[in-house]
Protein backbone atom coordinates (compact mmCIF):
# COMPACT_ATOMS: atom_id res chain seq x y z
CA UNK A 1 0.00 0.00 0.00
CA UNK A 2 2.99 2.64 0.93
CA UNK A 3 4.65 1.83 -2.54
CA UNK A 4 1.32 2.62 -4.18
CA UNK A 5 1.01 5.28 -2.42
CA UNK A 6 4.29 6.93 -2.95
CA UNK A 7 4.45 6.39 -6.67
CA UNK A 8 0.80 8.24 -6.77
CA UNK A 9 2.39 11.31 -5.21
CA UNK A 10 5.86 10.89 -7.18
CA UNK A 11 3.39 11.12 -10.00
CA UNK A 12 1.85 13.99 -9.44
CA UNK A 13 4.97 15.77 -8.59
CA UNK A 14 6.32 14.70 -12.11
CA UNK A 15 3.11 16.06 -14.01
CA UNK A 16 3.14 19.16 -11.80
CA UNK A 17 6.60 19.71 -12.79
CA UNK A 18 6.39 19.12 -16.34
CA UNK A 19 3.43 21.73 -16.72
CA UNK A 20 5.41 24.38 -14.56
CA UNK A 21 8.33 23.98 -16.88
CA UNK A 22 5.80 24.01 -20.10
CA UNK A 23 4.26 27.40 -18.47
CA UNK A 24 7.29 29.14 -18.07
CA UNK A 25 8.78 27.70 -21.50
CA UNK A 26 5.92 28.99 -23.08
CA UNK A 27 6.19 32.55 -21.67
CA UNK A 28 10.01 32.63 -22.25
CA UNK A 29 9.33 32.17 -25.78
CA UNK A 30 6.35 34.72 -26.58
CA UNK A 31 8.28 37.08 -24.04
CA UNK A 32 8.65 40.42 -26.34
CA UNK A 33 12.10 40.73 -27.58
CA UNK A 34 13.83 44.07 -26.44
CA UNK A 35 13.30 47.01 -28.83
CA UNK A 36 16.60 48.71 -29.38
CA UNK A 37 16.28 51.05 -31.90
CA UNK A 38 13.14 53.21 -29.97
CA UNK A 39 14.91 52.77 -26.53
CA UNK A 40 17.59 55.12 -25.04
CA UNK A 41 21.31 55.21 -25.72
CA UNK A 42 23.50 53.82 -22.49
CA UNK A 43 26.73 54.58 -24.25
CA UNK A 44 28.11 56.76 -27.02
CA UNK A 45 31.33 55.90 -28.18
CA UNK A 46 33.91 55.10 -31.28
CA UNK A 47 34.98 51.87 -32.76
CA UNK A 48 38.57 52.25 -31.76
CA UNK A 49 37.79 53.05 -28.03
CA UNK A 50 35.60 50.66 -28.24
CA UNK A 51 37.73 47.69 -29.75
CA UNK A 52 40.74 48.66 -27.51
CA UNK A 53 38.89 48.22 -24.43
CA UNK A 54 37.45 44.29 -25.45
CA UNK A 55 41.48 43.79 -26.57
CA UNK A 56 43.69 45.76 -23.19
CA UNK A 57 41.33 44.60 -20.42
CA UNK A 58 38.03 41.60 -21.63
CA UNK A 59 36.89 41.73 -18.48
CA UNK A 60 36.58 45.35 -17.16
CA UNK A 61 34.91 46.01 -21.02
CA UNK A 62 32.38 43.39 -20.00
CA UNK A 63 31.84 44.84 -16.88
CA UNK A 64 30.85 48.37 -18.43
CA UNK A 65 28.95 47.30 -21.36
CA UNK A 66 27.16 44.74 -20.04
CA UNK A 67 24.18 44.77 -17.32
CA UNK A 68 23.38 42.66 -14.17
CA UNK A 69 21.58 40.35 -15.93
CA UNK A 70 24.18 39.93 -18.81
CA UNK A 71 22.45 41.46 -21.21
CA UNK A 72 24.08 44.51 -23.03
CA UNK A 73 23.88 47.87 -22.95
CA UNK A 74 22.60 49.70 -26.21
CA UNK A 75 25.37 51.26 -27.55
CA UNK A 76 26.17 54.44 -30.46
CA UNK A 77 28.88 53.11 -31.83
CA UNK A 78 30.79 55.87 -34.43
CA UNK A 79 33.25 55.21 -36.68
CA UNK A 80 34.35 54.87 -40.28
CA UNK A 81 32.65 51.99 -42.80
CA UNK A 82 35.62 49.75 -44.32
CA UNK A 83 33.45 46.76 -45.38
CA UNK A 84 29.51 46.27 -46.24
CA UNK A 85 28.67 42.38 -46.74
CA UNK A 86 25.26 40.61 -46.59
CA UNK A 87 24.66 37.03 -44.01
CA UNK A 88 23.53 34.44 -44.66
CA UNK A 89 19.92 35.48 -43.64
CA UNK A 90 20.02 38.59 -46.10
CA UNK A 91 20.60 40.99 -43.81
CA UNK A 92 23.59 43.73 -44.05
CA UNK A 93 26.62 43.46 -41.86
CA UNK A 94 29.07 46.28 -41.90
CA UNK A 95 32.36 46.60 -40.30
CA UNK A 96 33.28 49.97 -38.30
CA UNK A 97 37.05 50.07 -38.60
CA UNK A 98 39.47 52.51 -38.55
CA UNK A 99 42.55 52.39 -40.99
CA UNK A 100 45.61 50.87 -39.25
CA UNK A 101 43.47 48.96 -36.78
CA UNK A 102 43.79 45.24 -35.71
CA UNK A 103 40.00 44.82 -35.21
CA UNK A 104 36.74 46.47 -36.04
CA UNK A 105 33.08 46.97 -34.91
CA UNK A 106 30.54 44.32 -37.15
CA UNK A 107 27.04 45.61 -37.46
CA UNK A 108 24.29 43.06 -38.40
CA UNK A 109 21.58 45.63 -38.79
CA UNK A 110 17.71 44.33 -39.30
CA UNK A 111 16.30 43.50 -41.90
CA UNK A 112 13.35 45.83 -40.93
CA UNK A 113 16.03 48.56 -41.73
CA UNK A 114 17.38 47.46 -44.49
CA UNK A 115 16.63 50.38 -46.68
CA UNK A 116 18.14 52.68 -44.64
CA UNK A 117 21.12 50.11 -44.29
CA UNK A 118 21.40 50.01 -48.24
CA UNK A 119 22.11 54.03 -48.08
CA UNK A 120 25.74 53.20 -46.26
CA UNK A 121 28.73 53.44 -48.87
CA UNK A 122 32.33 52.11 -47.88
CA UNK A 123 34.59 55.05 -46.58
CA UNK A 124 31.49 56.68 -45.21
CA UNK A 125 31.61 57.59 -41.04
CA UNK A 126 28.24 56.68 -39.74
CA UNK A 127 26.95 56.64 -36.49
CA UNK A 128 25.19 52.93 -35.58
CA UNK A 129 22.64 51.64 -32.69
CA UNK A 130 22.83 48.57 -31.48
CA UNK A 131 23.53 46.02 -28.85
CA UNK A 132 26.76 44.06 -28.46
CA UNK A 133 26.97 39.94 -29.25
CA UNK A 134 30.45 39.56 -28.37
CA UNK A 135 33.78 41.40 -27.90
CA UNK A 136 37.00 41.98 -29.34
CA UNK A 137 39.90 39.29 -28.90
CA UNK A 138 43.02 37.70 -30.08
CA UNK A 139 42.23 33.97 -30.77
CA UNK A 140 45.51 32.09 -30.33
CA UNK A 141 44.14 28.91 -31.64
CA UNK A 142 43.68 30.56 -35.00
CA UNK A 143 46.25 33.41 -34.45
CA UNK A 144 43.93 36.21 -35.32
CA UNK A 145 41.71 38.81 -34.06
CA UNK A 146 38.31 38.67 -33.94
CA UNK A 147 36.02 42.04 -34.06
CA UNK A 148 33.08 42.99 -31.93
CA UNK A 149 29.79 41.92 -32.67
CA UNK A 150 26.98 44.11 -32.53
CA UNK A 151 23.45 43.42 -33.80
CA UNK A 152 19.90 44.90 -33.84
CA UNK A 153 21.47 47.38 -35.45
CA UNK A 154 20.11 50.45 -36.96
CA UNK A 155 21.54 53.43 -38.88
CA UNK A 156 21.61 56.53 -36.31
CA UNK A 157 23.23 59.13 -38.90
CA UNK A 158 26.04 59.40 -41.40
CA UNK A 159 28.50 61.98 -39.99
Amino acid sequence: MKTKRTIKILVIIAVAGIIVAGVVGFYMFNMPHRDVQTAKTDITISSSLLTEEFLQNPNSANDKYLDEDGDSKILEVSGTVDRIETDYNDNIVILLKEPGNKVGVSCTFLSSVKSTASQIKVGQSVKVKGVIRSGAFYDEDLRMYEDVIMEKCDLVSKI
